[in-house]
């Protein structure tokens, strides 16, 4: 089923997920419904949180983007285990229509997470799905892409969403 993507300023952006205790029918229903919503948005990424749900799951998918190396998987209770390297890359947000923001993230990002059915799994991710994994373990921490820009360029980008968002209604 496609949800309803929660746009900021929601307060469930900016909060901590939960940990998933059990990987039932319940969370596998929600790990199908967040790769439809997602598809359906034509987005890369999407955290529990962006569809209201405060677990610490998210899904992925860069098989669309070329040039990327393939990445597709569910990661449940994620954890950053290293990091390395640095990358600039103008990032967009499916919980931001409309804008995008230029990022500093790591270029390497070992990953240790659960899949669906509560298997560990290791990722060495690099590139364009290491981006995306910082972006969405960023979501499920409480913390949005805006959150990394600072000054002016924080500043400019909140007008031009706010504008983004006026336009629409």
């Amino acid at each position: 089923m496609v949800r309803e993507i929660i746009k900021f300023p929601h307060p469930v952006l900016k909060m901590p997920t939960q940990k998933v205790d059990v990987i039932d029918k319940d969370v596998q229903s929600i790990v199908g419904d967040m790769f439809e919503t997602m598809y359906h948005a034509e987005g890369v990424g999407l955290a529990a949180n962006q569809i209201g749900i405060s677990l610490s799951i998210m899904v992925i998918d860069t098989s669309k983007k070329e040039d990327s190396p393939l990445l597709k998987a569910v990661m449940i209770n994620p954890e950053l285990l290293e990091a390395e390297g640095e990358v600039k890359y103008k990032e967009g947000c499916l919980s931001f229509p409309g804008l995008s923001v230029e990022v500093s993230r790591y270029s390497k990002v070992k990953v240790k997470a659960l899949d669906i059915n509560g298997e560990e799994k290791l990722y060495l991710l690099e590139g364009f799905p290491a981006i995306v994994f910082q972006h969405e373990m960023d979501h499920l921490m409480g913390i949005t892409f805006i959150d990394r820009v600072n000054g002016i360029k924080r500043r400019l980008a909140l007008d031009k969403y706010a504008k983004l968002q006026k336009e629409k209604v």
